[in-house]
């Protein structure tokens, strides 16, 4: 049978790589991965924490691997903005059918920085505007950092951040703008006229605080005033490896624990309003348009991010038996091969945990502490 997950998670090396697209046939494919090597490489890996591991099976805790340790979320963190976006759409604050000019979106857009996440939806629209919910759909579906920054200004910073709060997650950073945080560096380089090793030292010692205000001014600035192409192509000349390495170590952090908690809110379908499952669904459970999918599960929804040292995914689904899942794994410091198995293989070893009875014992075994 044909099931069909997504997972965003692409990884090119151009540039800064934020959450590309990949879409899994869990057939041949599956059959071809070894879900076994996620289970090895958490065991190996989990006293340096660099992994972490939640999963709640029919509401027990099933398996756990440094549940508090803080790991950045990559774009795993979007589930955030949606369930933001499903609330303001619940409470008439914002209306999901309102259409948007693709040239809005446009002006949080940086090519070559996301693995093609933006490109391959635009692909898929008809005419030149989206509406928001497209835009959402947009957003965790094919991964868009635009449609995320795009969906920030809409939705409000502030309010996003205390959605964070009330939803009362006990370890999360607060976010901010995705796309003009990759442009501090440029903006500090030109600033100042430092050499590149210049300005590595300086991203260094720049603190939280003052990072998060140029991303939000750089975000707010370009409402009236866009980079030009010619300031975007400069990026590339700026984000070498070692700038993006500290670029990934200041994403937004989170921990596997209050991951699992927020899918068991989204899979539960009694945490939230109604009406906010009614506008968050269709955004988060893209999954069940496979009609495999659809087969096997009443519910289902995840999102995974990337960059070259990152990779992570938050998931839930419910099966037509009524078993109840939630799983949530972030990993960081990764190798470039590291980085390229456990892609290939996380979506395996979800699917073989969804079906497989011996293998979640298994796991439970392995991995329950």
């Amino acid at each position: 049978m044909k099931i069909v997950i997504w997972i965003a998670g692409g990884i090119a090396l151009a540039l800064v790589l934020l959450f590309g697209i990949g879409v899994y046939m869990f057939n041949k494919e599956a059959k071809a991965a070894d879900s076994d090597y996620i289970i090895d490489f958490i065991k190996e890996n989990a006293a340096k924490e660099n992994v972490a591991l939640s999963i709640t099976y029919n509401d027990e805790n099933w398996a756990s691997v440094n549940k508090e340790k803080m790991l950045p979320l990559a774009s795993t963190v979007k589930i955030i903005v949606a369930i933001e976006y499903a609330q303001q759409a619940a409470q008439g604050k914002i209306d999901p059918n309102q259409q948007v000019s693709i040239q809005e979106l446009e002006k949080f857009y940086i090519a070559k920085t996301d693995g093609g996440a933006h490109e391959a939806w635009l692909a898929q629209l008809q005419g030149d505007s989206a509406s928001l919910q497209e835009i959402a759909k947009g957003m965790i579906g094919y991964s868009s950092n635009a449609n995320t920054d795009y969906l920030i200004n809409v939705l409000g910073l502030e309010n996003i951040n205390q959605t964070l709060s009330s939803l009362g997650l006990l370890k999360h950073d607060p976010l901010y703008p995705i796309v003009s945080a990759q442009y501090v560096p440029a903006q500090l380089m030109r600033e100042q006229n430092l050499t590149k090793k210049e300005l590595l030292k300086a991203m260094q010692e720049m603190d939280m605080e003052e990072y998060r205000r140029r991303t939000v001014e750089l975000h707010n600035s370009w409402l009236t005033k866009p980079l030009s192409e010619q300031d975007k192509k400069q990026l590339g000349k700026v984000m070498d490896l070692g700038m993006q390495k500290i670029w990934s170590d200041r994403l937004p952090r989170s921990t596997t624990e209050d991951y699992v908690t927020l899918m068991n809110r989204l899979n539960n379908k009694t945490y939230f309003s109604k009406e906010v499952y009614q506008y968050l669904d269709p955004v988060m459970e893209q999954l069940m348009e496979s009609e495999g999918n659809r087969k096997l599960f009443t519910h289902a929804g995840q999102k995974g991010g990337s960059t070259v040292f990152v990779l992570t995914v938050a998931m839930y689904a419910t099966d037509k038996k009524q078993n109840k899942t939630e799983l949530a794994f972030f990993s960081n410091d990764l190798s470039i091969v590291e980085q390229k198995k456990l892609s290939q293989n996380l979506n395996s070893f979800q699917l073989k945990f969804l079906t497989d009875a011996a293998f979640r014992d298994r796991v439970k075994s392995e991995l329950a502490n």
